[in-house]
């Protein structure tokens, strides 16, 4: 079968496409005919070997596929790290789930990882309480745009986004956010603060690291939480613990990956998610279906922020 294959880690470069051996579903498993795999930022720090978690050499990107099981069922499933850009995968029994009549591909796998990771960053890692103002950085990538509209339908108060263009944060706008910001405005803490009429924030859902990691860190109000959830600046920020006391002030990480294996934090949520999408209240945006024999200009779309809503790869191109 055709699936992408790294060697060696590095950049856009490194993804080839090769004739591989078919996996083999074992006890627990269930092999995948692939429509579409999805795509997603950490999918570049796993090219790189930069991410929360390690793989060994050859591997296959990607973590998650829509298709059809052997006795006929539609799922979307998470797999173990890696495999995803191929004609056929492999996923752990517990992290397969049928998709509803009328859901298409990309709404499906928007729904999975990125659905998932905007649910519990609003409702397990940061607590959002009706009325809290809460800012998603990157609302037009798929979490956050899914975030934008779940920090409305949970009862947020005021929503602010980041976007790095005009168009960007104009669709952000007409997809409910209350104020759009430039994500690289020189004074980042001022301008979500003057986004929030004045006052500082409650939540901020932050991915990038680096400098919008500490501006907003600064932006937050007494008891106020910023969620980390990815480095896609690739820059670590250290936090002295006596400006977090001095502040009242919170720093939470997020990983997916502490949610698999636990099917209450996946089920539950996605079920809500599937629903919410069912009767129109949740849209998820979907971006660019990119050929397998493409997906070098892909990761060069990703990296340079040049994409929007879920991506996915199609395996039969």
């Amino acid at each position: 079968m055709r699936a992408v294959v790294i060697e060696e880690f590095g950049g856009p470069e490194v993804l080839q496409v090769a004739e591989v051996e078919e996996p083999r579903a074992g006890e627990g498993e269930v092999l995948i005919e692939v429509s579409r795999a999805g795509v997603n930022f950490a999918d570049t720090h796993t090219r790189e070997d930069s991410y929360v978690s390690r793989y060994g050499l050859p591997l296959t990107p990607g973590n998650e596929v829509v298709g059809t099981t052997g006795d006929g069922r539609r799922v979307v499933a998470m797999l173990a790290g890696t495999g995803g850009y191929a004609e056929r995968a492999v996923a752990p029994g517990h992290t397969v789930f049928e998709v509803p009549e009328g859901l298409e591909d990309g709404p499906a796998l928007a729904l999975l990882i990125q659905g998932l990771t905007a649910w519990h960053l609003l409702r397990t890692s940061a607590h959002l309480r009706e009325g809290e103002s809460v800012v998603v950085h990157s609302a037009s990538g798929g979490t956050g745009g899914l975030a934008l509209q779940l920090a409305r339908i949970f009862g947020a108060g005021r929503v602010i986004v980041t976007a790095s263009s005009a168009e960007k944060r104009e669709r952000a706008l007409e997809a409910g956010a209350d104020a759009a910001v430039d994500g690289g405005a020189e004074n980042l803490k001022d301008a979500l603060i003057e986004a929030n009429e004045g006052e500082p924030v409650d939540v901020v859902l932050e991915m990038a690291g680096g400098r919008v990691f500490a501006q907003s860190l600064e932006a937050l109000a007494p008891f106020g939480r910023v969620v980390a959830y990815g480095v896609a600046s690739r820059e670590q920020v250290a936090v002295p613990q006596g400006r977090l006391m001095k502040h009242s002030r919170a720093v939470v990480g997020f990983w997916l990956g502490h949610c698999l294996g636990r099917r209450d934090m996946m089920a539950e949520p996605l079920a809500e998610l599937f629903a919410l999408a069912a009767d129109g209240r949740l849209k998820p945006t979907v971006g660019e279906t990119y050929a397998l024999s493409d997906v070098r200009r892909l990761h060069e779309d990703l990296q340079a922020r040049r994409t929007s809503g879920k991506l996915q790869v199609d395996p039969a191109r």
